[in-house]
């Protein structure tokens, strides 16, 4: 590739949700990130850990959006990598405190 963009690492993602406020919980509570400083002028929220910036913008028409019913691996997505996956199929599944049912995602 001839002269790339001298990038440095990934700023941040930003991903519209149906509720910016269950997204918001999620990501909180469940994956540890916490919430930043961020402009006002449309409804969403800001978080940041492990060095990633999320955005959470909520929808202008959330009944429009797609229920997401399974994941799909070849659509649009983030992945986290973790020490655990046990631990984490645990948590997502109910089997320790601060578990979340499957409708948690958002």
């Amino acid at each position: 590739m001839n002269n790339p963009l001298p990038l440095k690492s990934l700023n941040h993602i930003s991903l519209v949700c149906r509720s910016v406020e269950k997204s918001l919980d999620f990501y909180q509570y469940v994956l540890g990130f916490f919430p930043i400083c961020r402009p006002g002028s449309f409804d969403g929220a800001w978080l940041f850990r492990y060095g990633i910036g999320i955005h959470l913008l909520q929808s202008e028409d959330p009944e429009s959006m797609p229920k997401i019913n399974e994941i799909n691996p070849k659509d649009n997505h983030i992945s986290f990598q973790c020490e655990s996956m046990a631990m984490v199929e645990k948590k997502l599944k109910g089997g320790e405190e601060g578990a979340v049912d499957g409708d948690s995602f958002y």
